[in-house]
C-alpha cells in the first residue's frame, strides 16, 4: 500500500511539472531551442506514460494475480522518481536556452514566462514535500498497527532497570561484547545458566551498552524482547516477531515500507503461525530491504529468559527461524540469548546444527554456560563487590534519619558478616540481592534481619533459593502468631500472593484489590512483609511483581507440602475462575451496549478510548481476557447449570463486545477452543458458525 500511494503521488508530481512545462511551450515563440526544449519535453511525458502503463497492465490481469502482484515495487518508483529528475533538468535547461535567438521584445517576453515557470515549478515542489510527509505519516499509521508485548523491550516502564556493577562480571561483558563487534564471528551468542545467577541482568547490561555506543558505533541494539512468564504477552510468543520488527523498522532503512505493505496486504499477519509471521514479517522485507552491510551497524537482537516461554514448542521454533537469518548476506544481524539449560533450548539448538546448517554447526552459535564459564573466585569477588556496594549506600541512607534513632557503625555489618553472607550466596546473584533486600526492609529493624538471616538454619538437603526464602516466610509466620485468627491470615496470604504468583499477567494494587474484592488497605497490610520477594510499588496502579521468577516456583512446589504457606495451583485458579465470573456478573459488568455506541455495528475505530478506558477498568479488562486461562490451568471441567455454564449462556455475546473494545477479538479464536475441550455439557456448544459471527 505504502509503494503504490508513493508511486501515485511520483506520478502526480511529475505530470503536474509535465503540465507547467507545456504550458511554457504553447506561449513561447517558434524558434529552433524550442524544438530542442519541445523534444526534451516529450521524453518526460513518454516516461510519465511507460511508468503508469505497468500499473494499468497489471490493473487489467485476473483478480487473483493483481492480488498477488504489487503495481509497483519500491525500486520502481525510485528509478521513476530519478530518471524524471533527470529529464526535468534537461527540460528546464532547454528552456533557459529559449531566448538566444530571439529579438530583444520577444526575449523579454520569454523572460517572463521562465520566471513564471520557476514559480510555479517551486510551488509543485513544496506540495511535492508536504505530500512525502503525509506519506510517511501513512507509513508512520501502517507501522503503529504492529502489535507488541508490552514490557519486553529493554527499558520498558515499570520494568527492571538494574544492571551489572561496574566492577563485576567485567570478563563476561568484554567477552560477549568483542563477540558483539566482530563481523566474523558466530551469528548466535547462547548464555545459560541456573535460576538466580545473574543472567537477565547481565542482558540489560549489554542492551544498555549497545544503546550507548556512539555515532561511529560497530554494533547496535537491533531489538530486545525480555520473556517473563506470568506476565501476559511476554510469556507467549505470539508477539514475539512484530515486537521485534517494530524495533528493527527504526534501525534498518527502507524497511518501514515493506512493512507497511505487508500489514495493508494482510492484517492478520499478527494471529498467522509463527513461522508465518517470521517469513512475512522478518525474512522476507529484510531480504528485499535495498541495503548492504555499510548502510548500518551490527544490529544485535537481545532475548532474555527464552526459557520462561509458555509453550515448548514455540522456543524452539524461534530457534529454528532465527537460524535462518545469516543467509541474508546484505545485513549483519546477531542473537544474544540467555536462558537456563532446559531440554527444548538445548534440542533448539541441536536441530540448528544439523537440519539448518549441517556441516556448518560449529560456525552457527557459541555458547557460554554462566555458572562454568566465571571462575568460582569471580563469581565470589563480584557478589562481595555488590553486597559492599548495597550495605554501605543503604547505611548512609539509614543514618541520615535512622528510625530507631540509633545509627548503624560506619563499617556496618563488617567483614565477618559480609563474607558470610557472601558464602550464602555463591553462585546466585539472586541470593544476594534477595538478602540484601530482607536486610534493608524498611517495615523491620535493620540489624535483627540480618541476625535472622545469620541464625536460620542451614540445612544439607534444603536448596539455596529454599534457604533464601524460607527466613522470609518464618519471619511472616512469626507475625502471625500474635493474632487471634491466624488462620485467616494464612488463607488471605494464599489468596492475595497466590494470585500474585498465579496470574496471567501482574496487576496493581488498585486492580488485585477490585478483582479479589478486598480493600487496597488490606492488599499494602498483607504485603508489606514481603519486599524481599515481592516488588511492590507505592502508587495504586503500577503492577505489583514477584523479584524472581523462583520465588513463585518455590510457593507453587512440593517443597511446602503440608505448609500453611503453600500455594496450591489448580485451586488458586479456581478462586480467580469465581472472582472473574463475579466482577463481570455485577449490575455495573458485562451487559449489551457497554460503551453506549451510537449506533449497533458502530466501528471501534469511532469509539473513543477514554470511554473505553473509564468504562472497562484494567481489572474488568483483565477478567474478560484471562478468565479462559484460569479455568484451564484450574484442572476442571465446565457442567451443566456451574458458574461457567450459567455466565455464558448470559453473557457470551456480551463477552464478545467487551472483547472487541479492547482489540482482542481475535482471542476468542483460542477461547472457544479452549472452552469446547472443558465441556461436559449437554445443549451448549460453540460452532464454527457462532465463531465466525464473533469474528465479523
Amino acid at each position: 500500500m505504502a509503494s503504490l500511494l508513493v508511486g501515485c503521488e511520483a506520478a502526480l508530481y511529475m505530470t503536474n511539472r509535465l503540465k507547467a512545462y507545456m504550458e511554457f511551450l504553447h506561449r513561447l515563440p517558434t524558434t529552433l531551442t524550442r524544438t530542442n526544449f519541445e523534444t526534451a519535453a516529450t521524453e518526460l511525458y513518454a516516461c510519465i506514460l511507460q511508468f503508469l502503463a505497468q500499473a494499468i497492465q497489471i490493473y487489467k490481469t485476473s483478480t487473483f494475480k493483481r492480488a498477488l502482484q504489487a503495481f509497483w515495487e519500491d525500486s520502481d518508483v525510485q528509478n521513476f522518481e530519478s530518471k524524471c529528475n533527470e529529464l526535468g533538468m534537461r527540460v528546464e535547461i532547454e528552456a533557459s536556452n529559449c531566448d538566444r535567438s530571439l529579438s530583444a521584445q520577444d526575449r523579454e517576453v520569454t523572460k517572463k514566462l521562465q520566471e513564471d515557470l520557476r514559480t510555479e515549478l517551486q510551488k509543485l515542489k513544496n506540495f511535492h514535500q508536504i505530500q512525502q510527509s503525509l506519506n510517511r505519516l501513512e507509513l508512520k499509521l501502517d507501522l503503529d498497527k504492529l502489535p507488541y508485548a508490552k514490557g519486553a523491550m529493554f527499558n520498558s516502564y515499570g520494568d527492571d532497570h538494574i544492571t551489572c556493577h561496574p566492577a563485576t562480571r567485567v570478563d563476561l561483558l568484554r567477552q560477549i561484547q568483542d563477540w558483539a563487534q566482530q563481523p566474523d564471528s558466530k551469528s548466535i551468542f547462547w548464555l545459560n545458566g541456573v535460576a538466580g545467577t545473574g543472567k537477565s541482568t547481565i542482558s540489560r547490561t549489554i542492551a544498555e551498552w549497545l544503546v550507548s555506543q556512539g555515532p561511529l558505533r560497530v554494533a547496535d541494539l537491533g531489538a530486545s524482547f525480555f520473556f517473563k512468564r506470568g506476565e501476559g504477552d511476554r510469556g507467549s510468543a505470539s508477539r514475539f516477531f512484530s515486537t521485534v520488527v517494530r524495533q528493527l523498522v527504526l534501525k534498518i532503512p527502507g524497511l518501514g515500507d515493506l512493512i507497511a505493505d505487508v500489514i495493508t496486504s494482510n492484517p492478520l499477519i499478527f494471529d498467522k503461525a509463527l513461522g508465518e509471521q517470521f517469513d512475512k514479517l522478518l525474512y522476507q522485507p529484510i531480504y528485499k530491504a535495498n541495503i548492504t552491510p555499510n548502510d548500518c551497524p551490527i544490529l544485535v537482537l537481545v532475548v532474555d529468559a527464552l526459557d520462561e516461554c509458555e509453550k515448548e514448542v514455540d522456543i524452539k521454533t524461534i530457534l529454528e527461524l532465527w537460524s535462518r537469518l545469516p543467509r541474508i548476506s546484505t545485513i549483519r544481524l546477531k542473537l544474544f540469548l540467555t536462558s537456563r539449560p532446559e531440554l527444548p533450548i538445548r534440542l533448539g539448538f541441536k536441530d540448528m546444527s544439523v537440519d539448518a546448517y549441517q556441516d556448518m554447526s560449529l560456525d552457527v552459535h557459541q555458547d557460554i554456560v554462566l555458572h562454568d564459564a566465571v571462575p568460582g573466585t569471580t563469581v565470589q569477588h563480584d557478589i562481595s563487590t555488590f553486597l559492599k556496594d548495597a550495605f554501605s549506600k543503604f547505611q548512609k541512607n539509614y543514618n541520615a534519619d535512622p528510625p530507631s534513632g540509633t545509627q548503624l557503625d560506619h563499617n556496618w555489618p563488617g567483614d565477618e558478616v559480609l563474607e558470610a553472607l557472601v558464602s550464602l550466596a555463591v553462585p546466585l546473584f539472586i541470593v544476594a540481592a534477595t538478602v540484601f533486600r530482607f536486610v534493608s526492609d524498611i517495615n523491620y529493624d535493620p540489624m535483627e534481619q540480618l541476625e535472622t538471616i545469620l541464625k536460620f538454619p542451614r540445612t544439607g538437603h534444603l536448596e539455596q533459593m529454599e534457604q533464601t526464602y524460607r527466613p522470609v516466610l518464618t519471619q511472616l509466620s512469626a507475625t502471625f502468631a500474635g493474632s487471634h485468627d491466624k488462620e485467616k491470615l494464612y488463607q488471605e496470604f494464599r489468596m492475595i500472593v497466590g494470585s500474585i504468583v498465579t496470574l496471567a499477567e501482574p496487576l496493581s494494587r488498585k486492580s488485585l484489590a477490585a478483582l479479589l474484592n478486598v480493600s487496597p488497605g488490606t492488599l499494602k497490610l498483607r504485603l508489606n512483609p514481603l519486599y524481599s520477594v515481592l516488588r511492590i510499588p507505592d502508587d495504586l496502579e503500577t503492577p505489583i511483581r514477584t523479584l524472581h521468577l523462583s520465588f513463585r516456583e518455590f510457593l507453587l512446589s512440593d517443597k511446602l507440602q503440608h505448609q500453611p504457606f503453600r500455594v496450591d495451583g489448580p485451586a488458586t485458579h479456581r478462586m480467580l475462575v469465581t472472582k472473574c465470573l463475579e466482577l463481570l456478573s455485577r449490575p455495573d459488568g458485562l451487559q449489551e451496549n457497554l460503551c453506549g455506541l451510537k449506533y449497533p455495528g458502530q466501528p471501534r475505530r469511532e469509539v473513543n478510548q477514554i470511554i473505553i478506558d473509564e468504562r472497562l477498568t484494567p481489572a474488568f479488562q483483565y477478567t474478560c481476557q484471562y478468565w479462559v486461562y484460569h479455568i484451564q490451568h484450574s484442572k476442571a471441567s465446565i457442567h451443566n447449570d456451574n458458574e461457567v455454564h450459567v455466565f455464558l449462556q448470559k453473557h457470551f455475546l456480551h463477552w464478545l463486545e467487551a472483547l472487541s473494545l479492547m482489540g482482542r477479538i481475535a482471542d476468542i479464536i483460542g477461547h472457544v477452543g479452549i472452552l469446547q475441550s472443558l465441556m461436559s455439557v449437554s445443549g451448549l456448544s460453540f460452532g464454527n458458525h457462532e465463531t465466525r459471527l464473533a469474528l465479523k
